[in-house]
């Protein structure tokens, strides 16, 4: 991972600043002499820079995304913990960490940031660009913002305007870490527990009664310590070993604040504007994005194609079934 930094102010949507911010990120393969062959990556809620490690089935050499063939970029997104000013960060006016004070992020936000490391790396034209969920949110809104930089595309899982059903799951989770007395406190460890539950609570929304019916379900007759509570509570453990509950914070706030009609004149006219040859993928199970939000997308976006994944695995289903993924691109690219 490479750190980019820019140290000028940085004015955010809200009318806050950021007095420097800083994006880590990853590259692989070569940018070429007209500097158009890039394969732009952008990640969802508590990934990094390194889509190697959380798409390992789409990005590689030999796989769909090939560095042999492209030059691809991902950046940890503005307000995550991986590289990025978030609120574990340095405030220069203070000399302090930003803590709680960190500003409300946008994913537009978020964006502008993306728009900045792309020039510093002297990207003309994004070949494709992609990403699933909140990175979808991410990829959408730069579509709109530059729509003549992506000539393709892809995005899974996503919508156009952050839905009420996931406003509520996200407010559920940030509850859950404010009931952490430890949150937002000097306490190295203060909030892990609250991301815990947060984390539990997200699992719901990323997986389905089926999945859950899959994998969880029990052999034995027992009356307590079940497989599925050992699974919740597993997961919550795993990710606040890794992650910040205050970045998790500010970037579960950041996803709600997704409407890419806000100040454009309404959904369908922004996304009437998009020009990149598009593909739009949604998984029939999706209990957090369901497939209506892609059937909106494919509506509106001009001459955009739509893909439906066929996955017991609800929402994270992009992150799983890259088989799928992987065929059903290649088949775009080639304007199949």
């Amino acid at each position: 991972m490479e750190i980019f930094k820019y140290q000028h102010p940085f004015h955010l949507e809200s009318g806050e600043i950021l007095r420097e911010v800083a994006l880590g990120y990853t590259c692989y393969g070569e940018l070429n002499d007209a500097a158009d062959n890039v394969i732009w990556i952008c990640h969802a809620l508590t990934a990094n820079s390194d889509p190697t490690e959380w798409w390992p089935g789409l990005v590689g050499r030999g796989l769909l995304y090939d560095p042999n063939k492209y030059f691809i970029v991902c950046a940890n997104m503005l307000g995550s913990c991986y590289g990025s000013t978030n609120p574990g960060s340095i405030d220069p006016s203070t000399g302090e960490p930003y803590g709680m004070k960190f500003p409300l992020l946008t994913i537009r936000d978020i964006v502008k940031a993306l728009q900045l490391l792309k020039i510093e790396l002297g990207v003309r034209k994004i070949h494709l660009a992609t990403g699933g969920s909140m990175g979808g949110q991410q990829v959408l809104e730069w579509a709109i913002m530059e729509p003549n930089l992506i000539e393709h595309l892809v995005i899974i899982g996503t919508n156009a305007k952050h839905s009420p059903w996931g406003i509520a799951f996200n407010e559920a989770q940030r509850m859950a870490l404010l009931a952490d007395q430890t949150f937002g406190s000097n306490d190295v460890q203060g909030g892990k527990r609250g991301l815990e539950a947060a984390r539990a609570i997200a699992m719901l929304s990323y997986r389905n009664y089926e999945a859950y019916h899959r994998t969880q379900m029990e052999e034995d007759e027992k009356v307590d310590d079940f497989r599925a509570s050992s699974y919740q509570r597993y997961q919550g453990v795993k990710l606040s070993s890794r992650f910040s509950p205050l970045a998790y914070w500010v970037l579960a706030k950041a996803m709600d604040t997704h409407d890419v009609g806000r100040a454009r004149g309404g959904l369908k006219k922004a996304l009437s504007s998009i020009i990149a040859k598009s593909l739009v993928f949604g998984i029939e199970t999706d209990f957090l994005f369901p497939i209506r939000e892609q059937v909106f997308l494919q509506a509106h976006i001009p001459r955009a194609q739509l893909t439906v994944i066929d996955s017991p695995f609800g929402h994270d289903g992009f992150l799983i079934e890259f088989d799928q993924i992987a065929n059903s691109v290649k088949s775009f690219l080639k304007g199949k």
